[in-house]
């Protein structure tokens, strides 16, 4: 069975977890997210990507029967190691990457949605970090990115006690950025990802890379990085575009260029 099924909606491809019911993040999983976005990265056509699980969950967590195989704790740390370099692969891409999120997103399944640019949840959906009930912790950064968006003390609160949170709970806390109806997940999140791609390549590119300073709450690099991108893109044919389309009256017609 191919454990990433890949589909292209006009300039969207959409990766599907495909392990279900639980889409366990098996190394099987993380090769083939590995492979898919290295794929993706040299593909022109695509301009946004949705990731989202088949079956009853978004993904339920790590593959805890693959974990029982590991022969020693320098291969768990290569492991997490691993995880971790494609999660950041996926936090760092220069497109955008929309998360549907449904049934629940716990442990790694969390610490995946978390490495998106986008988390779009359907009601009733779960989120945490329970690793501490299998007397672990976190291994694929979910210690950095959940307090990065939910806070210090709540992140606390969810990782020792390994309680979970509801999808409207998560949107109070800012841990996904809306919350729809059961059902409703992919065809929002597609539909975000289909506005998006109708614009121009090169700015949104630019945008990505300016936020990731923000993320690191790195302010005034951030800001010079904003400002040395900002005179690159104005320079851009697409800016042109853009600016004529305004005073015309008209949509733009970009080119990515």
């Amino acid at each position: 069975m191919t454990a990433i099924l890949r589909e292209t909606f006009d300039q969207v491809a959409v990766l599907t977890l495909n392990k279900p019911p639980a889409n366990a993040l098996s190394r099987s999983i993380i090769q083939g997210l590995s492979d898919q976005f290295d794929h993706l990265a040299e593909d022109p056509a695509i301009k946004a990507v949705v990731l989202r699980g088949d079956g009853r969950f978004f993904s339920a967590g790590a593959d805890i029967k693959e974990f029982t195989e590991v022969p020693s704790a320098d291969e768990f740390s290569r492991l997490a190691t691993n995880g971790q370099d494609v999660f950041k692969r996926i936090e760092t891409f220069t497109k955008p990457v929309i998360a549907a999120i449904h049934g629940a997103a716990l442990g790694g399944g969390l610490e995946l949605s978390m490495a998106c640019h986008i988390r779009i949840a359907e009601t009733g959906t779960k989120f945490g970090l329970p690793e501490l009930n299998l007397g672990l912790i976190p291994g694929f950064a979910g210690t950095q990115r959940l307090p990065r968006l939910v806070g210090v003390p709540k992140a606390t609160e969810m990782i020792l006690t390994s309680t979970p949170i509801d999808a409207e709970e998560a949107l109070r806390w800012g841990l996904v950025n809306r919350v729809v109806e059961t059902g409703k997940g992919f065809e929002t999140a597609l539909e975000l990802a289909q506005q998006i791609s109708k614009k121009s390549a090169v700015s949104v590119q630019a945008a990505l890379r300016s936020l990731q300073f923000a993320r690191q709450g790195e302010f005034e690099k951030g800001s010079e990085f904003e400002a040395v991108s900002f005179g690159k893109v104005f320079a851009s044919e697409d800016a042109k575009e853009g600016i004529a389309a305004f005073m015309e009256k008209r949509s733009p017609q970009f080119k990515d260029r």
